[in-house]
Parts: C-alpha cells; structure tokens; sequence
C-alpha cells in the first residue's frame, strides 16, 4: 500500500485570505521554507482579510468534515496539527474533532487562540466560541495566547500594565490547564515587545525584541508557523521563540523600507531566505 508518510506534515486550520499576507498565505511558505510540508484545512475563503473596506468571503464550514473524511482515506498522519482564526463555535467543535481522529503520540498540537486583543474579545466572539476555545486550549501541548487571550482563558481581569511576575502567573495558569509549553506574545514593555516563555519543567524565559513600526496583519500566523514548524524538528521552545520573534522584525522593517502599507501585512518573501540561517 502506498504511503504519504514519508515527511513531516503539519495540517494547518486557518482561512485562506488570496491579499493581506495573513493566516494559510503565510503559513504555507514559511512551514515549507523550514523543511516541513504544510497541509491547509480550509475554515473560509477571503478575497482580502477584513481589515480591508470590503471583501468577498466563503464560509468553508459544511465542507471541513468532508474534507477531513479524504485525509482519513489516504490514511494522513500528521507530526504537527496548527490552529488559527476560527470563525463559529462549530468550527471549534470539528477542530476539536479532528485532532480526536488525527492526532497520535508523536503527534504536536499548537494553537494560537485568536480570541481577542487590548482587552477585548473580537466582535466576532460569543460565550460559546469563548468556552469551546478554553476546551480547545487544554489540548494544546503548545499555545501561543496574547496578554488578552491568555486572560480570557484564564478568567483574569485585564488591565493595562503588568509586572513580569504577573505574566509568568498567567502562563503558568495555562499551563496548569494542559499545554506543556506557552508563550504569551506581544507584550509591551516600555521600548520592547517581549514574549513570555514557559515550559514545564524549566525556567520561564523572556524574548525581548526592540519595538518597531506598527502593528500589521499576519505576523501572528508568522509566528505560529515558525513555532509550529520549529516544534516538529525538535527545536528548542526558547530559541525558537527568539527566532520569530526576530524574523518578525526583519519583515516590519523591510516593509517600512518598500513603503507598504499596512493593511498588505508583511513582505516576508523579501527576507524569507534568511529564515534558516544559522544564528
């Protein structure tokens, strides 16, 4: 019987946004670029991302059983399973679903809940899709919240200044839910965007990386795609943390040079060659 197996796969539920350098337009190429093949799982279909005036949009829902009853034929086996923006409760639930038919022991699930930011959950978030995230969450062996996220997971109240033992708590908190690593991302502190590392068993650790230009779509998705891919090939978390955090920049400031604009996200083709490069 033939075998797909041969190569780390990772499969990959994000939509798929054809302008904007967001979700599985940027995952894809990067989770290549560092050895490993990607396999998208569709959760809706955006001509442009929604920070844009208008859009034309599909949702993929009713076809993701579908298309998941096809990988199962093929007999897929995944090493890595990443998650992204996930637009209904329904859509957590098939998620839940599918790493209950595809993951096995070997097998690492890395979600980036993508609930919400400065405070607040997206528009798009009910109580429903809040407490399905939280189950979704305790699945994870690795997360990758922001400080929003990872109150909301957490039944933390928000607020805007944090001490560096406060976010360690909160990681902490998270993992005690079930995910051996986290790393709660973006967080400012004076000149530096830092991300908070933990990993059970070792000393948390912090990525500080100095602050520049704006925030832009898709840089989440970079980063989840780094660590995700990262964690299949037995990186280290910390060095893996730093990696992004540090490829990130270099897209913000290659993007300010070429003057892009901000709603069109990174230019990560212009420095996606220096992604495997030895430090």
């Amino acid at each position: 019987m033939t075998s797909h197996n041969h190569q780390k796969k990772i499969a990959v539920i994000n939509d798929i946004s054809g302008f904007g350098r967001c979700s599985i337009a940027v995952s894809l190429p990067i989770i290549s670029m560092l050895k490993v093949q990607c396999c998208p799982l569709p959760t809706s279909i955006f001509s442009n991302h929604t920070g844009f005036p208008s859009f034309f949009f599909e949702d993929f829902t009713k076809n993701m059983e579908p298309y998941m009853e096809e990988w199962k034929k093929l007999d897929l086996k995944f090493n890595g399973i990443s998650t992204g923006f996930l637009g209904s409760a329904e859509q957590i639930r098939i998620v839940q679903e599918f790493i209950s038919e595809f993951k096995s022991k070997d097998t690492l699930v890395i979600v980036d809940p993508v609930m919400g930011d400065y405070g607040k959950t997206y528009s798009t978030y009910t109580e429903e899709m809040c407490q399905r995230m939280k189950q979704l969450a305790c699945k994870a062996d690795i997360l990758t919240p922001n400080l929003t996220e990872a109150c909301i997971l957490t039944d933390t109240p928000y607020k805007e200044d944090w001490k560096v033992a406060e976010v360690i708590e909160l990681a902490e908190k998270l993992s005690e839910q079930g995910p051996e690593k986290v790393v709660i991302t973006g967080v400012s502190q004076k000149s530096y965007i830092c991300n908070f590392c933990y990993e059970k068993g070792t000393e948390p650790s912090i990525v500080k990386t100095q602050k520049v230009g704006t925030q832009r779509s898709g840089t989440g998705d970079i980063f989840s795609a780094i660590i995700s891919a990262d964690a299949v090939n037995g990186v280290n978390f910390h060095d893996s943390v730093k990696r992004a955090s540090l490829f990130i920049k270099k897209c913000i400031l290659r993007s300010i040079e070429l003057d892009i604009p901000v709603t069109d996200g990174v230019c990560f083709e212009e420095v996606l060659h220096t992604l495997n490069r030895k430090r």
